[in-house]
């Protein structure tokens, strides 16, 4: 019996049209009430509407539950945006760094990352941007920030090289891009790889030129508070083929083939190879050439990524515009507390708005979180603060160049503010007030 198409493509239409119908009646804000003190101020969260609801049940009537067609056309969406020649989606962003740094030890490279090697980076940050480094068995060598960018002090570099560096991983902090010209410069000047954690910046600029494009490798994270969302997911990108194809390895459980899911013999060599002590013509399908994972997202949550890069550029100015509105708020705070500064030749698309007090006194910086708290004011610190004082990082073998006193600033004395664009009028003006009579209070 044959399908009638013409039935189901109104079904479809219904079951969307249904959706739509639901979004309003659930998930909605539009006209609802800000009550100061009881509604929550998030510090970020999903922003959405019914076209992301609509996508994600869309791709699950396919009920394709891998990535498919809709994950390639969100990773040529994305490549396109950015202007670079490759990207992949992996299941986060925290996946994306490990996936970008153990591209880097591959022995399909010329020179492999091995373990031993140092790897140059900051403890001002999040954990993910450190652990890959740690976990294929290299020494993070952690360089102090700069005050008021609070990324690496680029003036610091040529004190952190030794005959065992080999890269080079950083973050953007908060949306603000790092000095590109002073660390590309380096990299390049000693033939390092560069990996730009890039979670926290999409949409960031250097130059003109988006940040995450500079390096050997870029990455990003599409978790909730993040510029855009697809639940849990992030992205790897790179103009580099070779290292497209070997992420791609890592992420598909170490396969040497390359066709994606549902696809066979795409090179037409499928059964006409020799690899390592593998029987001639051994099915290339099953060839494993790097000991990988398996981290790629579903075909629904890259639909839902797909509407949300339509809105990202929206979404950049809505940031640019709360960051501008606090930083202009809370100028006469400024005698106390640091401000966070765009890089020059940067404009940053903020994850953000950082605060740090020039005179670090953290039992103060408690009191002042649960007096934020209290009154429903989302906030969190620069993430692990100086990581090496963290639990899991304490019997690392590591090396410390200098003193990291500002990093200890952070720690002791940092926190930062929602920027994200789900913020209105009444959350900004109320988050400034609470802060202002906090410090009268002080």
């Amino acid at each position: 019996m044959k399908k009638d198409n013409s039935n189901l493509v109104t079904l479809r239409k219904e079951i969307l049209g249904r959706v739509e119908e639901y979004y309003h009646l659930v998930h909605d804000k539009t006209g609802k009430d800000f009550i100061p003190g009881e509604s929550g101020v998030n510090y970020g969260g999903r922003v959405f509407d019914e076209n992301e609801l609509k996508a994600a049940v869309s791709s699950s009537l396919d009920f394709w539950l891998t990535l498919g067609s809709e994950g390639e056309s969100f990773e040529k969406e994305l490549a396109s945006y950015l202007g670079i020649r490759n990207v992949l989606l992996v299941n986060s962003g925290s996946s994306a760094n490990l996936l970008a740094f153990a591209a880097l030890t591959s022995q399909k490279l010329k020179n492999p990352i091995r373990p031993g090697d140092e790897v140059i980076t900051v403890a001002a940050g999040f954990p993910t941007t450190v652990n890959p480094i740690i976990q294929y068995g290299c020494v993070p060598v952690f360089i102090d920030v700069s005050i008021p960018s609070f990324n690496i002090d680029v003036s610091q570099l040529e004190s952190a090289l030794s005959e065992r560096t080999r890269a080079v991983m950083l973050a953007h902090t908060l949306g603000n891009p790092f000095d590109i010209d002073s660390v590309k410069s380096f990299c390049d000047k000693h033939d390092l790889w560069l990996i730009e954690d890039n979670c926290d910046a999409l949409g960031s600029k250097y130059g003109g030129k988006f940040t995450g494009t500079f390096g050997n490798i870029g990455t990003s994270s599409f978790y909730p508070p993040h510029h855009i969302t697809m639940g849990e997911g992030g992205a790897v990108y790179t103009n580099d083929n070779k290292l497209k194809s070997i992420v791609e390895s890592f992420r598909d459980w170490g396969r040497d083939c390359w066709c994606s899911s549902g696809k066979d013999n795409t090179c037409k060599k499928r059964f006409t190879q020799q690899f390592g002590d593998l029987p001639l013509g051994y099915d290339h399908k099953y060839v494993y050439s790097h000991i990988g994972y398996n981290m790629k997202p579903t075909d629904i949550q890259a639909a839902i990524g797909r509407e949300q890069l339509k809105k990202l550029p929206s979404f950049i100015e809505a940031r640019k515009r709360n960051w501008n509105f606090l930083r202009n708020k809370l100028a006469e705070l400024e005698n106390k507390w640091h401000f966070m500064e765009a890089t020059p030749k940067s404009d940053p698309s903020w994850f953000g708005f950082l605060m740090v007090m020039k005179k670090p006194d953290h039992v103060k910086l408690t009191d002042i979180c649960r007096a934020l708290e209290s009154k429903k004011i989302g906030h969190r610190r620069l993430f692990g603060g100086n990581l090496i004082w963290q639990p899991a990082y304490k019997s690392i073998k590591h090396r410390v160049v200098n003193k990291l006193e500002n990093t200890e600033k952070i720690a002791l004395g940092g926190i930062f503010l929602g920027v994200y664009p789900g913020l209105t009028e009444e959350m900004r003006q109320y988050t400034v007030k609470v802060i202002l009579d906090i410090e009268g209070m002080k």
